[in-house]
């Protein structure tokens, strides 16, 4: 993905198209042009899974709104490409003019209640999910939800605009609901793509122009694309030195897990973002440090930056260095064994001085118990199927930057602002992934990134570099050493590539 996804709140995007009609856009001209993507798109995710597009059998599953429309409209010229088209309609009202135009073009119009409809959805080569779109809430309940429970599990699915049963703007899923292969998604991506646990039932991602004008409003969700992301990383002037680009201090590791400093530092280290990396934690932990990241300098110093908490494990000095950090007014990427001291510093009041520089990256198990020490009881379930809405909550009280971790992270900014990565393969749910990715956001926090800047960017890298390591197992297993290797040549493509765009477009 190269450029920045914005996905908007259904309230903004139906607002669009009516600023569209109200100006004169036909509202049939609109439908034609998401249809004609649409149907591109299907007719090539047919061929590109079954070999073939002709003599192919879609079903489509219709509700009464755009979506449903769109749906049927693809579906008159799938049928003009010689695929089977049937079209289960699942409300008592449907888009009148695709009904009857794809019934004459030789598809088939069925009625939910049917056993013909579960007889088409057993035939089909592809499901396209047309129930219902931005105006949908909740799980899908009565005979839709038993048709799509009905829907075979190596059928792949194409959602249109989103999964139905999906929550548009929050991501939350409260029933049964549509699990998709595919999204197609027209004019701006709604919050639900980008944010978990909704996105998780959205598979992959493809965007049509039907020609809307932006779309506009706050966006409510926002994914960086290498762009941006070559846009904000430190690359260092050709007079720089190492002092001038940033200093990191890491507190990290114990004697029970060393391996969680070795790890930090190599995140911080191979992300090349700071200039120096200090270390300070136990002797002997040291000295594991030193052996694995020869880069590293041991002791305390100067510093722009601190990283706290990775593999902390009640260690008396190290408390000590984890309290004098937070006490310092300077940005603090704070993990695991450092949570704790830096929640209940907030919760004090003690956060005038560094208003805006905490970065907080929790699991969602660390996130509950945070919540818990907020006085508040949450379960990590609970976490996982709500992450926006308790990492708002965590972040505004707190008057920090709360960085998610999972399958998709999501970083929030103490104003609201909600961020999403999800570059990785599912592989990264390893041991030491998250060192890893604390130090790179300590890195860039060193060589000057806000908080919310360095989470996100941080959660790329991190998502790619793992892909990378992924790929260069030949798609096997990866280790979180392994991401921390791959971070180097992820940043210089990244980059790269952003410098062969410039060059082209001048």
């Amino acid at each position: 993905m190269t450029r920045t996804l914005h996905a908007h709140s259904s309230a903004d995007v139906l607002a669009a198209v009516a600023e569209e009609l109200d100006r004169g856009g036909r509202r049939d001209r609109l439908l034609r042009k998401a249809a004609g993507g649409l149907a591109f798109i299907l007719a090539d995710y047919l061929v590109d899974h079954c070999g073939s597009a002709y003599g192919r059998h879609v079903t489509l599953l219709v509700g009464s709104g755009h979506n449903g429309a769109d749906a049927l409209l693809a579906g008159i010229q799938l049928r003009r490409r010689g695929i089977k088209v049937d079209a289960v309609l699942t409300a008592s009202t449907a888009y009148e003019p695709g009904v009857s135009r794809l019934e004459a073009a030789g598809g088939q119009i069925i009625s939910a209640d049917t056993a013909e409809a579960l007889e088409s959805l057993s035939r089909a080569d592809l499901v396209v999910d047309g129930i219902v779109g931005e105006n949908g809430r909740g799980g899908l309940r009565g005979r839709t939800a038993e048709l799509v429970s009905a829907i075979p599990p190596e059928v792949p699915v194409v959602a249109v605009d989103l999964p139905s049963g999906v929550e548009p703007d929050s991501g939350e899923i409260r029933g049964i609901h549509v699990r998709a292969s595919l999204t197609v998604t027209f004019a701006a991506p709604k919050p639900c793509l980008l944010l978990p646990p909704g996105c998780h039932a959205a598979g992959d991602l493809r965007l049509v122009d039907e020609g809307l004008p932006t779309v506009s409003g706050t966006p409510r969700v926002r994914r960086l694309g290498d762009r941006d992301v070559a846009a904000l990383w430190p690359i260092p002037e050709r007079t720089a030195h190492k002092y001038l680009r940033g200093v990191l201090g890491v507190v990290a590791g114990a004697d029970r897990y060393p391996g969680a400093a070795v790890l930090a530092m190599l995140g911080a280290v191979k992300s090349g973002a700071a200039g120096i990396t200090r270390y300070i934690g136990p002797e002997a932990v040291t000295a594991q440090v030193l052996s694995a990241v020869p880069e590293a300098v041991p002791g305390i110093g100067q510093v722009q930056a601190w990283l706290l908490g990775s593999g902390v494990d009640n260690d008396e000095d190290q408390d000590k260095a984890i309290d004098t950090a937070l006490r310092s007014g300077l940005p603090c990427a704070v993990d695991a064994g450092a949570l704790k001291a830096c929640v209940r510093r907030r919760l004090d009041g003690e956060r005038a001085a560094d208003a805006g520089k905490i970065l907080l990256t929790p699991h969602a198990g660390e996130l509950a118990r945070i919540l818990g020490w907020m006085g508040q009881r949450v379960d990590r379930s609970d976490i996982e199927s709500r992450p926006m809405y308790y990492g708002r909550i965590v972040a505004r009280e707190l008057d920090a930057t709360v960085l998610v971790k999972g399958p998709t992270t999501i970083i929030v900014g103490p104003e609201g602002v909600i961020a999403s990565q999800a570059e990785a393969p599912p592989w990264l749910a390893t041991a030491g992934a998250g060192d890893v990715l604390a130090g790179i956001a300590g890195a860039l926090m060193a060589s000057g990134l806000e908080a919310l800047d360095a989470g996100e960017v941080a959660a790329f890298v991190h998502g790619r570099a793992a892909m990378r390591a992924h790929i260069d197992n030949d798609n096997g297993p990866i280790t979180a050493s392994e991401v921390a290797a791959a971070v180097p040549a992820t940043i210089g493509k990244v980059l790269g590539a952003a410098r062969f765009r410039r060059s082209v477009s001048t």
